[in-house]
């Protein structure tokens, strides 16, 4: 343990958050490690992600992110094109979504469903929230979609996800039910981490309920069950394919870039190679493991229709031909280079 204290001061001494991606992404790292060797990390995690609403300046960084990190972009992108398409011959449509965010997804999908023109269903959003922050994120949907003349209601459900029975949900005869997993899976702890596997619990609910459609976004990269040693190298690849990419995006002196890893990439680097059992939130799963879950819960894969496809590969030009789309076993693989960061998949 000296030995690994002194290797981390000097390690200090060597790496920069403002330096180039490899010395930012060991910057992170390192503080990772030593908060492991302190057994500090759930407490690092705690005070960089508290339990109360994300502070202004973490949501503002997330904004950030999701416009300069194309690949979160696509990702929401593809859930909503997978949507529109299920909205089609339907009425009334009800969407439940289980981490909304800031809703940036659903102004997104308000302002689709504007331009599209015609008689336009009836859309009723219920977001599960256990911190009670949704109720400016509902009053700014429902004033943009009456601005936009979208028949629009907005409710919240104030539980923690693994509470959530399908009785709270309010789910109507008529109504076409939607269900939007966006980054959001990750968070539920499975069978390695206790008796009670809330990930699969979760997923078996919602195909009680009979949905249209259930739309997955999630980070491709295992950090779930990887032991220690394994789960460092893969995060470190992982997150260094992501630098580099905001570097293309952002100049190196952009305090925005500093932000959005500061607050959104730290936490989850800290909380990966820092913490284990339950203080291990951030536990993403390949797709295919994701698609062994679905399968395994009784949905059924859904291709994404050939215009959404379209839409992200021409937006994809627009930004560095680095960036990849790959379709594989149907789902959507965002990407930099060679490397898998985002996938979208829809089911049924």
């Amino acid at each position: 343990m000296e030995e690994a204290s002194t290797i981390i001061t000097e390690l200090r001494q060597m790496v920069s958050v403002q330096g180039d991606p490899s010395s930012r992404i060991a910057a992170y790292m390192v503080e990772g490690l030593a908060a492991k060797i302190a057994s500090s990390g759930k407490y690092l995690y705690k005070a960089l992600k508290c339990k109360e609403p994300p502070s202004s300046d973490r949501l503002a960084a997330m904004q950030i992110l999701f416009e300069i990190c194309p690949c979160f972009k696509f990702g929401f992108m593809a859930a909503n094109g997978a949507m529109i398409e299920a909205f089609k011959g339907e009425k009334r449509v009800h969407i439940v979504d289980f981490d909304i965010n800031q809703g940036n997804q659903y102004i997104t999908l308000i302002q689709t469903l504007a331009n599209q023109g015609g008689k336009l269903p009836y859309l009723r959003l219920t977001g599960v929230d256990d911190h009670g922050g949704l109720v400016m994120i509902g009053l700014r949907l429902e004033q943009l979609a009456e601005a936009l003349k979208v028949p629009f209601e907005f409710h919240t459900v104030a539980s923690t996800t693994s509470l959530v029975s399908p009785s709270m949900l309010d789910c109507r005869p008529g109504e076409a039910l939607i269900v939007n997993f966006a980054f959001q899976l990750h968070h539920m702890p499975d069978e390695s981490v206790s008796t009670v596997n809330e990930r699969d619990q979760l997923l078996r609910m919602v195909k009680s309920l009979n949905p249209k459609l259930v739309t997955v976004v999630e980070q491709d990269v295992n950090t779930n069950t990887t032991p220690f040693l394994p789960r460092f190298v893969e995060a470190y690849n992982y997150y260094s394919a992501v630098y580099e990419s905001l570097d293309v995006t952002l100049p190196r002196e952009s305090q925005d870039r500093i932000n959005v890893e500061r607050q959104c990439l730290a936490r989850d680097i800290v909380n990966v190679v820092a913490c284990e059992g339950k203080e291990r939130i951030e536990r993403y799963e390949v797709a295919g493991k994701w698609r062994a879950r679905m399968t395994m819960a009784g949905f059924m894969p859904r291709v994404m229709g050939p215009n959404v496809v379209d839409m992200i590969r021409k937006l994809i030009k627009e930004y560095c031909d680095r960036y990849t789309l790959k379709e594989e076993m149907s789902a959507l693989h965002f990407g930099w280079e060679d490397k898998s960061l985002i996938f979208a998949s829809a089911w049924r």
